[in-house]
C-alpha cells in the first residue's frame, strides 16, 4: 500500500494571483519584455496542441503567447517571469501533518501535482511545515507531462513508490482530478467526504480492507 497527497488546497492552502495574466505580465516587463497590448486575449487563447490530459508547462504557453504577437525576447525571460508571477505565501492545513504521518505508518508516501508553473511545489513544500524527507517522492504534472485525472500520473506515482497502482491510495479536495485514481483501480480519498483530520482512520479502514 502507498499512499499520495494532492498538494495544494489538500495539504497547504497557497495564494494565487487573482489575475494570473496581468501577473505574468507585470514580471515580462521587468525583463524588458514588450508586453502585447491585448494580452490578456493572448494569454487566453491556446496555443500549443497537446493530447488530451497532457501538462502544457506554463512557460511554454507564454512563450508561445507572445510569439503569437510577434515580441522577441530573451531566452529565459518567460520562464523566469512565471516562476517569479506564482511566489506564493502557505499554510500548512490543520490536520496535514498528522494525515501524512498515518500514511508513512502504512508505507511510502508521494505528493501527486497538478502543477503548471516550475518550481512551484518545491518552493510551496519549504515554505510548508513538511520536509521534503517527509516524502518518498514528489510527481507534479509540469514533471511528467500529465495532468490528473490522466491514468499516466497516477501511474507513475505508483512506479515512483514501489507499488502497484490499485493498492495506491490518493488523498485529495478534486472529485474530478483526484477521482482519476479510480481509473487505475486505486483508492480516492476526496476531502469532501473524508475531512483531513479523519484521513488517518479511513487509511486504517482501507489497510484492512473496510471501509468504516
Amino acid at each position: 500500500m502507498g499512499v499520495s497527497f494532492d498538494l495544494f488546497g489538500t495539504l497547504v492552502t497557497a495564494d494565487r494571483p487573482d489575475d494570473p495574466a496581468a501577473a505574468v505580465a507585470t514580471e515580462l516587463e521587468k525583463r524588458d519584455v514588450a508586453v502585447p497590448d491585448d494580452w490578456a486575449d493572448a494569454y487566453a487563447e491556446p496555443h500549443v496542441d497537446a493530447p488530451e490530459g497532457a501538462e502544457v508547462p506554463l512557460p511554454a504557453h507564454v512563450s508561445r503567447a507572445l510569439a503569437s504577437r510577434g515580441v522577441d525576447y530573451e531566452h529565459n525571460a518567460a520562464r523566469r517571469a512565471v516562476v517569479a508571477a506564482f511566489d506564493p505565501a502557505v499554510e500548512t492545513r490543520p490536520g496535514a501533518l498528522e494525515a501524512v504521518d498515518a500514511a508513512r505508518e502504512r508505507g511510502p508516501v508521494a505528493i501527486c501535482s497538478n502543477c503548471s508553473v516550475p518550481e512551484l511545489v518545491g518552493r510551496t513544500l519549504l515554505r510548508s511545515d513538511f520536509e521534503r524527507d517527509d516524502f518518498d517522492a514528489i510527481v507534479t504534472s509540469v514533471g511528467c507531462g500529465w495532468r490528473k485525472p490522466a491514468a499516466e500520473i497516477f501511474e507513475l506515482t505508483a512506479d515512483r513508490l514501489g507499488v502497484a497502482p490499485e493498492t495506491l491510495v490518493h488523498v485529495g479536495d478534486d472529485p474530478q482530478a483526484d477521482g482519476g485514481i479510480e481509473a487505475v483501480g486505486g483508492t480516492a480519498l476526496l476531502l469532501e467526504e473524508t475531512p483531513l483530520a479523519d484521513v488517518p482512520a479511513r487509511l486504517a479502514a482501507v489497510e484492512r480492507g473496510g471501509h468504516d
